[in-house]
């Protein structure tokens, strides 16, 4: 077990030592996180894609990235246990400090596991529902569970997958995706607030560092939308429950070059203002982690992303993401050698400034 979690001095540490571009970190919440982040989302739930992820793992590391992402769902728990014995191998062998290292999963799917090779159905019920984690009616249609007996348990197998004593940033993953057409909005907002109740006691138990919303709808569409989350009600919530020292610091949504809605919907109310996500973001101080960047690889084709700036369609997406206000880092999930050292390279060059940013976007909007 790997002890200890991503602290100011470590990650500060690791950025000075990067062989990246020395403008490839922001500091958020005392951390200093490189402006991409790995994913671990795709792939099959077999050794050969394991292997992968490491040697994956190894080259983001070494090319600067310190900031990485994963869930208990993701190729049922042999995600988070490649990302895992990546890390200790890098830690034992190289060492790369635990110190230096932001590490985020997800709980909330329910979830099999590949090596066990059971009946998915067979699983839960032995694994869950006979040790009582979930009790009739947990599950919704989108099979997502929110009860915190079985949050739990998923933060218990996620630490154990991972191998780590603590994890830096635990999302409730696509709560309201996976339990609006279940339930009242009344009831869904209050398993919210109390998985917030709980997050928070997990911090105070030295468990987590901090929590976040992992999402895919809900910050994206308008008030009146049925999966409409507010932003400004959570921390509302987690204000109530810690403070203005909670732990809601992070969240995760789509964004890239064709998904927009982030950066131009105008689909949060803060105050009486009504604002974008990420502009609603900046203002309430919450660090955003950006997924699908390359819309699953339907955007690396030829002649889709603009050529606003040199390099592979893959650098120029990521460019762009990370070079958004209001975007901490996108999550790029590569595997494959020569796509890992094409995506990497984006590492070696600085962000665009806000003016230049500011323009590009202009010259796309007008050209689109």
């Amino acid at each position: 077990m790997i002890q200890g979690h991503a602290t100011a001095k470590g990650t500060k540490q690791f950025a000075e030592s990067s062989p990246a571009d020395t403008s490839n970190y922001k500091e958020f919440a005392d951390l200093t996180l490189s402006n991409v982040g790995m994913g671990t989302y795709l792939g099959e739930p077999n050794s050969a894609t394991d292997q992968a992820v490491k040697q994956a793992v190894y080259e983001s590391v070494r090319a600067g990235i310190n900031v990485f992402d994963t869930a208990i769902n993701y190729r049922s728990q042999k995600a988070e246990r490649a990302l895992g014995a990546a890390l200790a191998k890098m830690i034992q062998d190289e060492g790369i400090s635990r110190e230096g290292i932001f590490l985020s999963t997800k709980n909330g799917y329910v979830t099999s596991d590949a090596d066990t090779h059971q009946d998915f159905w067979e699983y839960i019920n032995e694994q869950y529902v006979k040790g009582g984690a979930i009790q009739q009616g947990d599950i919704s249609s989108g099979y997502h569970c929110m009860s915190i007996s079985f949050l739990e348990d998923q933060l218990n197998r996620s630490m154990k997958n991972l191998g780590v004593d603590c994890i830096d940033l635990m999302y409730l993953h696509n709560a309201v995706e996976g339990q609006y057409q279940d339930l009242s909005q009344e009831a869904l907002l209050e398993k919210i607030a109390k998985v917030i109740r709980w997050f928070e006691s997990q911090r105070k138990a030295r468990r987590i560092q901090y929590y976040g919303l992992a999402t895919w709808e809900c910050f994206r569409v308008p008030p009146e939308d049925p999966q409409h989350l507010s932003l400004e009600w959570a921390l509302e919530v987690a204000t109530k429950a810690a403070g203005d020292s909670h732990g809601l610091r992070f969240v995760q949504l789509p964004y890239n070059m064709y998904l927009d809605q982030a950066l131009r919907e105008s689909t949060q109310n803060v105050g009486d203002q009504k604002v974008p996500f990420l502009q609603a973001a900046q203002l309430l101080n919450i660090g955003v982690f950006t997924s699908v960047p390359f819309m699953q690889g339907r955007l690396l084709g030829p002649g889709i992303v603009p050529k606003f700036t040199t390099g592979p369609s893959s650098v120029r997406s990521l460019q762009f993401i990370r070079s958004t206000p209001g975007v901490l880092a996108p999550l790029v999930g590569h595997k494959s050698s020569s796509h890992v050292s094409e995506n990497l390279a984006v590492m070696k060059i600085p962000p665009m400034s806000p003016d230049v940013f500011s323009d590009t976007l202009h010259k796309l909007l007008n050209e689109s």
